[in-house]
């Protein structure tokens, strides 16, 4: 088999796998996302406890489940615990996100 061959088979795995990380990055763990606003329904929000959290850290994590009210997959985010206790389920509001992190909710009044 000519070394040609061999090398231009190298190159293209070499290609993929750092096409294959780029696109875990920005569509898995949202690095250099755009930020994004759309308008959501809190469907329910939950605290877990941190296990092995180390004193002065938070010892627990807050979320939320929100779904578009226009129809879309429903998503979770990790939230501050300021937001967590000012949020309840069925409230409507504009969220913003950017990838897989949460940025802001301005609550919508009736």
């Amino acid at each position: 088999m000519p070394t040609w061959v061999i090398l231009a088979i190298f190159a293209l795995l070499v290609a993929a796998f750092l096409y294959y990380v780029r696109f875990y990055r920005r569509h898995m763990l949202g690095e250099n996302a755009p930020e994004k606003k759309i308008e959501v329904q809190i469907l329910d929000k939950q605290s877990v406890a941190v296990i092995g959290a180390k004193p002065g850290e938070d010892d627990e994590e807050y979320w939320v489940y929100v779904q578009p009210t226009k129809g879309g997959p429903k998503r979770e985010f990790m939230v501050g615990v300021h937001y967590y206790h000012a949020l309840n389920p069925g409230d409507k509001g504009i969220m913003t996100y950017q990838g897989v992190t949460f940025r802001h909710f301005a609550l919508q009044r009736d």
